[in-house]
């Protein structure tokens, strides 16, 4: 692939601010970067003048069910690519497609769908693999999650789902012993698992832990809030070191006063960002569409028919903005819940999600105002504002 140089950027590194710096990318990967005047590069074929913007790694969002019209549940390669493109142009250049509680055979097809496409998806984000948010949920925190459809962990199910290769994540209420032997399993497999939808009290997630839990989905939403004689699924998060939190920084799910309670206790290694988006996520608001068989309401969230909140129409970009305001920080402070953490949750650190020598070139291009003025995915240019405050020869 041929070099690129992006020069005149604010480089957001893992251990500074790059001010007026450049980075080179060959064959897709980060070659090189520094301060100052750019070296000279014999292969050269394109140098994009970033005008003083902020060049920071791609987004990685773990927990994005759809967009653009369409969802991971639809199991279909043009539901995937839209959702690719969409998220593309919001800064992700990489994601998981997240499933949903649903009968055996629908969750078996989004997951083969997602086997068959993953990876680069030309003009959008590249397809990490799956994300199993259910079936094996806690009913009485089943949220907009098909309760009839919850059910608890059995090998004859699930382990044909684990054979395949392609689940990075998996969410379940950890309170079930019968989904104990679940959570060991994934940690034999390298696959990272969340306590989501559920009732668990602090005891209890102390010993999801031992046993290889990692992570808390959409926290405070669908769980046991935090109380002063017992903590519950809350507490855990925001105490224990272990446990990463994902976070959908909507203004919506979680007031910002939470976000400045998770940011003080977990601060910028212990949080992950994420959209939770559905299938309205860049869709027209005020719009109706139908979600497993219930009618969706599109206003500044998904909504179901009683006011329970169906996911989020959260777009990445937003999300930073929202949480950057919200907690008075600066995109060189929070940069590591956009992406590093994600990385490294699901195991694929060593080549994604921090500008390093030798990681995959994805790359965002934010305005001060941190809109997303250029997507790059592992070298390749997947979208560019319209308007962008850049310069390319």
């Amino acid at each position: 692939m041929p070099a690129i140089l992006i020069d005149n950027a604010h480089l957001i590194t893992p251990t500074q601010v790059i001010e007026n710096g450049w980075l080179a990318i060959q064959d897709g990967k980060i070659s090189a970067f520094g301060s100052g005047h750019a070296p000279s590069f014999p292969d050269l074929v394109q140098i994009i003048d970033a005008t003083g913007q902020y060049l920071a790694p791609g987004f990685i969002d773990l927990h994005a069910h759809g967009g653009a019209g369409y969802e991971a549940m639809d199991a279909t390669p043009e539901a995937l690519e839209a959702m690719a493109k969409l998220y593309a142009q919001h800064g992700v250049t990489s994601f998981l497609a997240t499933t949903w509680t649903a009968p055996q055979a629908q969750i078996t097809a989004a997951l083969q769908a997602i086997r068959n496409s993953q990876g680069p998806i030309e003009g959008g984000a590249t397809l990490l693999g799956a994300h199993l948010e259910g079936p094996y949920l806690n009913p009485d925190k089943c949220g907009a999650q098909d309760g009839r459809q919850i059910r608890r962990a059995t090998h004859e199910e699930a382990q044909p789902w684990l054979d395949m290769g392609v689940i990075k994540l998996l969410a379940l209420a950890p309170e079930f012993p019968e989904n104990a032997w679940l959570i060991q399993a994934c940690r034999q497999r390298g696959i990272a698992v969340s306590a989501a939808h559920t009732s668990a009290d602090y005891r209890t997630m102390q010993r999801a832990v031992e046993i290889g839990l990692s992570q808390t989905t959409h926290t405070f939403n669908a769980m046991t809030g935090l109380h002063h004689r017992e903590p519950g699924t809350v507490g855990a998060a925001l105490t224990m070191s272990e446990l990463v939190c994902e976070l959908i920084a909507d203004g919506i799910h979680v007031h910002p006063a939470a976000m400045q309670v998770l940011w003080a206790c977990k601060g910028a290694h212990g949080i992950i960002l994420i959209t939770d988006a559905v299938r309205g996520a860049g869709m027209p608001r005020d719009a109706r569409y139908m979600q497993d068989g219930r009618e969706v309401a599109i206003k500044d969230a998904a909504y179901l028919p009683d006011g329970t909140l169906a996911g989020s129409t959260l777009l990445f970009d937003e999300g930073v903005r929202r949480f950057v305001e919200a907690t008075s920080t600066a995109l060189w402070q929070v940069w590591p819940i956009t992406s590093r953490n994600a990385a490294r949750a699901i195991g694929v650190g060593h080549r994604k999600g921090s500008l390093e020598v030798g990681k995959d070139a994805d790359l965002v291009l934010l305005s001060p105002e941190l809109e997303v003025e250029m997507t790059i995915v592992e070298g390749r240019t997947v979208y560019q504002h319209p308007h962008a405050q850049i310069n390319i020869r």
